[in-house]
């Protein structure tokens, strides 16, 4: 092993030195990952034992010196990550606004709900448009939607109960009108 690292060390000098100074400079776990996979590679170690020391994937070691060989430290740097795709399109987004800001759950078919949740939300969507949403994806579509909610009040402790038992029949003769 001695001397494939010396002979793959051999005229890669330049590379090494730019790669340490890179390694006491980022302050990035993730580059400091990457540069020292590169570093490894230069060193003489395989894909599979650069991966095994590093805990990645073969195949990313891989990636990571095509992408060293191609474009050098640059070639390193993060990318966006645009996501996974989006399970509502514009036209179906722009409907769940419409129904969540007009109606409400008992309007739309979830009988004696007068809230909108997460999961009545994700549970009409699945309904309407034919989708799979987990209850965290839906809420990040929420949330990209800029739609916020809040959980409704209770009841204060200290609250009046003649008003409370007004209120009540006040809203059951509401309920029976139609």
């Amino acid at each position: 092993m001695e001397n494939l690292t010396l002979n793959k060390i051999d005229g890669h000098e330049k590379e090494i030195q730019e790669l340490r100074c890179a390694l006491k400079e980022t302050k990035s776990i993730r580059m400091h990952k990457r540069y020292s996979v590169i570093l490894r590679h230069f060193e003489g170690f395989t894909n599979k034992r650069i991966a095994e020391m590093e805990g990645l994937e073969p195949h990313a070691v891989g990636n990571y010196i095509k992408s060293y060989n191609k474009s050098g430290l640059s070639g390193l740097e993060m990318k966006f990550s645009p996501g996974a795709k989006r399970k509502l399109n514009k036209e179906q987004e722009n409907h769940l606004i419409e129904i969540i800001i007009n109606k409400m759950p008992d309007e739309v078919g979830f009988e004696g709900r007068k809230n909108w949740t997460i999961e009545l939300i994700r549970q009409w969507a699945i309904n309407q448009f034919d989708v799979e949403l987990c209850h965290s994806a839906m809420s990040i579509v929420l949330r990209r939607l800029n739609l916020s909610y809040t959980r409704p009040t209770y009841v204060l402790a200290k609250a009046d109960k003649e008003k409370q038992e007004a209120f009540k029949k006040d809203f059951e003769t509401l309920k029976k009108t139609p």
